[in-house]
């Protein structure tokens, strides 16, 4: 089917990889937005989680 397009087996495999990654990035974005709209809660990132906790480890560590 792909060589009938024109496309081997490898390229395939990158763009099935590609569009995977896509959804996935697109779904999650419109989950966190309809939650946050729903509940009107803003929803923290892993990442700003992360980043939040070593700014308050710093903080503690700076007060003593």
């Amino acid at each position: 089917m792909w060589e009938e397009l024109g496309i081997s087996g490898g390229t395939a495999i990158i763009i099935l990889i590609a569009l995977y990654f896509v959804i996935k990035w697109a779904v999650r974005n419109g989950v966190t937005e309809a939650y946050e709209r729903i509940t009107g809660k803003e929803v923290m990132d892993a990442f700003d989680e992360l980043g939040e906790k070593e700014v308050v480890k710093r903080q503690k560590e700076e007060s003593l």
